[in-house]
């Protein structure tokens, strides 16, 4: 739990959260935007830039690959090229950078990645705790907290940020940022105007934005977002940094609206632009002590719903449109 002595030691961070249209298996180009993007956000004063899920690699184009063609894909780490590359980049623009990919291991596991690294090598690691893109990919089984500037920053991806538990279980390891990398929205669901968005509407981006802006801020994007989100950062008075990929993810359209949200459950930054970009924030660390989740989690009486919480339970994971997807192909 952060303290008042440690308060004062801590010093304001500068992060970008960033999107972009990644390519499907072309891991060259999708570092050289990565770069393209850390450069400018250097250059604009960012400490930190995150990217989104599997943003190295492409993502929803791997629900489509066998065994083998998911372990040519993916690299060990952090010998591999992709995390040399990252390093690389790091140290040339001297900012943090954080990405996604599939990991494989010796015994020939595939994990879905996200790296955290600076100009002398790695960071911090996770693997992702609910995996579904792929059958083949191997959950991750542990949380991760790390430091960053002197920060306490934790990792969850995806759909781990929809179980409650994850991002309350970060959060008393210590966090007090969490890295949200994503992607996600503007698919089929059972919840009331989910649906996917036309790729038609992003090819005339430039002539009618605002058709395209509509479906993209709507109960299929944005909307959605926002019932649950805000909520994550608040009850936890956590930092929540939130990047989702803009453009075509192999036949689906994807909305960025990459964000960084403060402990009160605020936007303090978001990206708007229909194209490759990046949003930044200051973070204050007097904030996470002000916000309301900092005194929930004291006033916490774990006696009440500890065997509740903890008791044994069958996890099953539907998710429907890539249900409805393995149906139909």
């Amino acid at each position: 739990m952060t303290t008042k002595k440690t308060m004062e030691r801590k010093k304001n961070v500068t992060i970008a959260s960033a999107q972009f249209e990644n390519a499907s298996g072309d891991k060259e180009k999708n570092l050289d935007t990565i770069e393209k993007l850390s450069q400018s956000a250097a250059a604009e004063g960012a400490d930190v830039i995150a990217f989104h899920e599997c943003s190295v690699t492409g993502y929803t184009f791997a629900r489509k690959l066998d065994k083998e063609q998911l372990l040519d894909l993916a690299e060990f780490v952090p010998e591999g090229p992709s995390t040399r590359r990252l390093v690389e980049i790091a140290g040339k623009y001297g900012i943090v950078i954080l990405a996604g990919l599939f990991e494989k291991d010796t015994s020939g596991a595939v994990f879905k990645c996200y790296v955290c690294v600076d100009g002398n090598g790695l960071r911090a690691r996770y693997h992702k705790l609910h995996p579904f893109i792929n059958p083949h990919i191997t959950p991750g089984s542990a949380y991760c907290v790390f430091e960053l500037h002197g920060w306490k920053c934790g990792i969850l991806i995806c759909y781990d940020n929809n179980i409650v538990e994850n991002v309350r279980a970060t959060s008393l390891l210590g966090a007090e940022i969490i890295f949200m990398p994503h992607v996600t929205m503007c698919t089929p669901s059972t919840r009331p105007g989910a649906g996917f968005v036309d790729p038609a509407l992003w090819q005339n981006r430039h002539k009618d934005p605002t058709s395209l802006r509509i479906e993209f801020d709507g109960m299929k994007g944005r909307q959605w977002l926002m019932k649950w989100l805000p909520s994550r950062a608040y009850d936890n008075g956590i930092y929540a940094v939130f990047s989702n990929p803009i453009g075509m993810d192999d036949d689906q359209l994807k909305n960025g609206c990459s964000m960084i949200l403060d402990p009160f459950g605020d936007v303090i930054a978001e990206c708007r632009k229909l194209d490759n970009d990046f949003c930044l924030a200051t973070l204050d660390p007097e904030k996470l002590q002000q916000a309301g989740g900092f005194r929930y989690k004291n006033a916490r009486r774990p006696v009440l719903y500890r065997d509740i919480i903890g008791k044994e339970h069958a996890s099953t994971q539907k998710v429907a449109w890539i249900n409805d997807r393995k149906n139909k192909e």
